[in-house]
């Protein structure tokens, strides 16, 4: 296979473009390197396997002639910027909905027909159901980010019915692991090296909040491309729990031998579009075969200790 990834220098795609490369397919990485770090690609840049196009998903023509002679799209390129949307709404639309839409269409003019979209478990926004599975009805918006991925995925299903296209659009948890480089175990590890004494939490710390472990999620991937069998296949993907911000901050500073004061800002939310509570039902991917290996607690502690050894990411963001 010849496998097209946007977004391949990132946290997920890169490490998508390593499992691909080990398993004996041709990579082509897209990137335009304004989140995506050079390092994370430099062991796929030592194989004949391997082409890295430095460009931007919005640029159509440059994406259409990059993804020539390819089978199969992993779109993974993204505004991930969910916290601070509102100080720059455009970006999401543009980062994230016409991206997408420009992707499908250098699909189309390429003959490509199957594609694989990083959604987000927040399009379920603050749901009534727990465990939230896929058939939820869906709230109002809270969230730009969600909203822009939301309309990817309406895209996406479009192109399914209107070009004969087959998608796979996972909604994930929050993913940790090896190459993380935004969210909360990266601010809290950051900030307890300026300070250990003293954490500045967001909300109340009483979100509760579900994460997965990077390589357990590009399992769920590939076996679900592989088994689930569609038009379009919508699956969740998380772990069968959830912790509440608390308890990964007493994991966090467990580990690390700290006991510093902490500072909440105060209410349930970290900010606007923040859900107090993620919990994803995962039993359609784990009814054609996955399970994660790591709990949650595991990925978190994995996370820190791979912060640990690269500081240097911190430096980078």
């Amino acid at each position: 296979m010849r496998y097209f990834i946007t977004g391949a220098a990132g946290f997920i795609g890169s490490s998508l473009v390593d499992r691909l490369l080990q398993e004996g397919h041709h990579v082509v990485g897209y990137d335009n390197f304004s989140t995506g770090l050079e390092e994370f690609l430099a062991g796929a840049e030592k194989s004949a396997k391997f082409t890295l196009v430095r460009d931007d998903v919005l640029n159509l023509d440059a994406l259409s002639v990059a993804m020539e002679g390819c089978d199969f799209v992993f779109h993974f390129a993204a505004n991930a910027d969910v916290r601070f949307g509102t100080e720059h709404p455009r970006r999401d639309l543009e980062q994230n909905t016409i991206a997408t839409f420009n992707v499908l269409e250098a699909m189309r003019a390429n003959g490509i027909k199957k594609i694989a979209f990083s959604s987000t478990g927040s399009v379920y926004g603050e749901p009534d159901i727990f465990p939230t599975p896929e058939s939820a009805p869906f709230p109002l918006q809270t969230s730009l980010y969600a909203a822009s991925k939301l309309a990817g995925e309406g895209l996406i299903s479009a192109y399914c019915e209107g070009f004969g296209f087959q998608a796979w659009i996972f909604r994930f948890v929050s993913i940790l692991g090896e190459r993380y480089t935004h969210g909360h175990v990266f601010d809290f590890y950051n900030k307890l090296l300026s300070n250990p004494n003293e954490l500045n939490v967001l909300g109340n710390g009483r979100q509760r909040k579900s994460y997965l472990y990077i390589q357990d999620c590009i399992d769920a991937m590939m076996l679900a491309t592989e088994k689930a069998q569609e038009k379009v296949n919508v699956l969740n993907l998380g772990t069968n729990e959830y912790c509440e911000v608390n308890n990964s901050i007493s994991w966090i500073t467990g580990h690390l031998g700290l006991n510093p004061a902490l500072k909440y800002a105060g209410g349930e939310r970290g900010w606007i579009g923040d859900s107090p509570f993620i919990f994803l039902d995962c039993s359609k991917i784990r009814d054609i075969g996955w399970q994660p290996k790591l709990t949650i607690k595991d990925a978190i502690i994995r996370t820190v200790k791979y912060l640990e050894v690269n500081k240097w990411v911190l430096d980078r963001r």
